[in-house]
């Protein structure tokens, strides 16, 4: 069974197995969990541990020593800026696309129905960080509809922003459709149009200090294939 999270040493443990390390966006938590466990299953001995946060710290995590052997990132620029590090190895490959929409509480209680609706007097609103791949897609799209959004937080993961929305912290958040599409009942989301047109690529590279390089390669290539777009369209995923 994959683990959540660690940021353990990655390569043959004391017992022989082998262990790979994966860092990955929040928002990929449930397909990388099922790939990670249909990874083990297809690889007898391998135990794939997975961390998961916002693309930005996982990089930050990594320029500061973290040990890992493959990184997924929310967007082309968090990956780029792993590759500028000099933390990955070869070339990144895309393997999903995400869109933004707006989640409310279940019924959407405060009648929101399109992106303006966001400012409106009396409605709390949460969304990612700028630096955060979903809050970088959110500035894209206030630019696109002109509308400025006033937010109650900036938080550090599209997870969190979820969390505010279905805990009755936020009456409204901006994140993935897979994020709605995961919540289920929990919230109700209302699309934005002009979301469809500012599309977040993923991407997934082995890393260059991976002490397994080999398996490293293997899931990336696991992740890319059938097995990956199987699990990845199911959660709602574009392809890439």
């Amino acid at each position: 069974m994959a683990s959540v999270p660690v940021l353990a040493a990655c390569g043959s443990g004391a017992d022989g197995a082998d262990t790979l390390t994966v860092f990955a966006a929040a928002s990929l938590k449930a397909p990388f969990t099922e790939l990670a466990e249909r990874f083990e299953d297809a690889n007898p001995g391998v135990t794939v541990e997975l961390s998961f946060t916002g693309s930005s710290d996982l990089v930050a995590q990594l320029e500061q020593g973290a040990p890992g052997d493959v990184l997924a990132t929310a967007d082309t620029r968090t990956m780029d800026a792993a590759v500028a590090a000099g933390l990955v190895a070869g070339e990144p490959a895309s393997f999903a696309t995400n869109t933004l929409t707006i989640v409310t509480e279940p019924g959407n209680p405060k009648n929101i129905r399109m992106f303006a609706d966001l400012t409106a007097e009396g409605i709390s609103v949460v969304v990612c960080a700028p630096q955060v791949p979903c809050g970088a897609a959110t500035t894209r799209l206030e630019e696109a509809t002109g509308v400025d959004i006033v937010p109650v937080s900036e938080e550090s993961a599209v997870t969190d922003v979820l969390g505010k929305v279905t805990s009755g912290q936020a009456d409204a958040g901006l994140v993935y459709v897979t994020d709605a599409v995961g919540a289920g009942d929990a919230v109700t989301a209302v699309a934005v149009p002009q979301a469809a047109e500012i599309v977040n690529v993923y991407l997934v590279a082995a890393l260059e200090n991976s002490q397994s390089s080999g398996r490293a390669g293997d899931f990336v290539r696991f992740v890319t294939g059938a097995n990956g777009r199987a699990v990845l369209d199911e959660a709602g995923f574009g392809a890439p």
